[in-house]
């Protein structure tokens, strides 16, 4: 091979190398900007609270500030409700909600278990604070009834399934869910103070959407 051949061959290697080190230089910064970018993502994820979860999706299409209001009035009219209950209804205690909005059935029914205290529990005694409970059941976000009679009905089952046979299904009337358990509730089945009722329902809890624990 001729010194011209070898000049010209290792002058092409020089700027094929050369045209080689940009591209991975490239190459680098991309998946490095990618893993910065999902670090940045990742920490935007952790510091940003997130909006209040309903029992479903929202599918409605309104825009994200018409649903952030209609949380706010449904927190605002929980607050109400609460602050009715602990200065006129009788229960100084009576819980905050949780972060969802929803009452805090747990505690609630916890405060109702004791003697002498569920009566009222659901609206203040003498039923003082019953305007403004009623304000949060016409603020209370809409849910994807289709899965809240889902939800409904497994707890019911699972409540039959504890020994309380005579814990009835939901139903589903006009497209809503309506919630089941006494079959009728002028005339009661079973005994919702009884320690066997309390254990069943303890053992259900789960079964029930956030927002739903204290329908049935």
């Amino acid at each position: 091979m001729s010194v011209n051949t070898t000049s010209r061959t290792t002058a092409r290697l020089r700027l094929t190398a050369l045209a080689v080190v940009p591209v991975l230089a490239f190459s680098m910064a991309c998946v490095g900007g990618d893993d910065h970018a999902d670090d940045a993502r990742k920490d935007t994820a952790i510091a940003e609270v997130p909006d209040a979860p309903d029992a479903s999706p929202d599918r409605s299409g309104s825009e994200p500030s018409a649903r952030s209001d209609s949380r706010s009035a449904f927190y605002d009219a929980q607050m109400t409700y609460i602050e009715c209950m602990r200065a006129k209804g009788g229960y100084p205690d009576f819980p905050d909600p949780k972060l969802s909005g929803h009452p805090d059935w747990e505690k609630i029914n916890a405060i109702g278990s004791q003697p002498g205290r569920n009566h009222g529990i659901k609206g203040g005694k003498n039923g003082v604070c019953v305007d403004q409970l009623q304000a949060v059941s016409a603020a209370t976000p809409k849910v994807d009834q289709q899965k809240a009679y889902e939800s409904m009905l497994a707890h019911a089952q699972c409540m039959r399934d504890n020994g309380v046979s005579k814990f009835v299904n939901p139903t589903m009337s006009g497209g809503n869910a309506q919630p089941g358990g006494q079959p009728d509730p002028m005339d009661r089945a079973f005994d919702e103070e009884s320690p066997s009722y309390k254990q069943a329902r303890k053992a259900c809890a789960s079964k029930l959407l956030d927002g739903l624990d204290g329908m049935q």
